[in-house]
């Protein structure tokens, strides 16, 4: 299998333990990185330019929160397979960008329902996005690295 060049990132993550070296080697590749509210200003902190996810997708994130990332440009970002022209094409015509590298992790469900949290907080912790793009970026894995 060849090595693939990692062009773009798409970051979101609720545990942003052990991130920092991701963003800097990420950063200093020259690698374009999309990220969602808290990611992204937490990578913002740290001094490294990021891409808001809404930039990406032109919409803004809805709903509390609950949908960033769950759009087209994204998972069509992730699941384009770049030998077809035909997904090319696609790509092209509706102005999608590849996304190479996916770094997600899960809301803390188990956690948040041991500690006795309300019904509302624990729903809030079913991970709908994450999930998602754990498996888009495990379906196209031939051209798609997930962390």
């Amino acid at each position: 299998m060849e090595l693939k060049k990692i062009n773009s990132a798409l970051i979101s993550v609720f545990n942003k333990q052990g991130l920092d070296p991701i963003i800097q080697k990420l950063n200093e590749l020259g690698v374009k990185i999309y990220s969602t509210g808290g990611t992204q200003s937490y990578i913002e902190s740290k001094n490294i330019p990021v891409t808001p996810v809404e930039t990406l997708t032109s919409y803004p994130s809805i709903l509390g929160g609950r949908v960033k990332t769950l759009h087209p440009k994204i998972f069509g970002g992730i699941l384009n397979r770049r030998h077809l022209e035909e997904d090319k094409k696609d790509l092209q015509a509706h102005e999608i960008s590849s996304i190479d590298l996916v770094v997600v992790d899960l809301y803390p469900f188990e956690e948040t329902v041991s500690s006795g949290a309300s019904h509302e907080e624990i729903i809030e912790k079913i991970d709908i996005g994450g999930i998602s793009l754990i498996r888009a970026a495990a379906k196209n894995y031939a051209d798609v690295c997930v962390i």
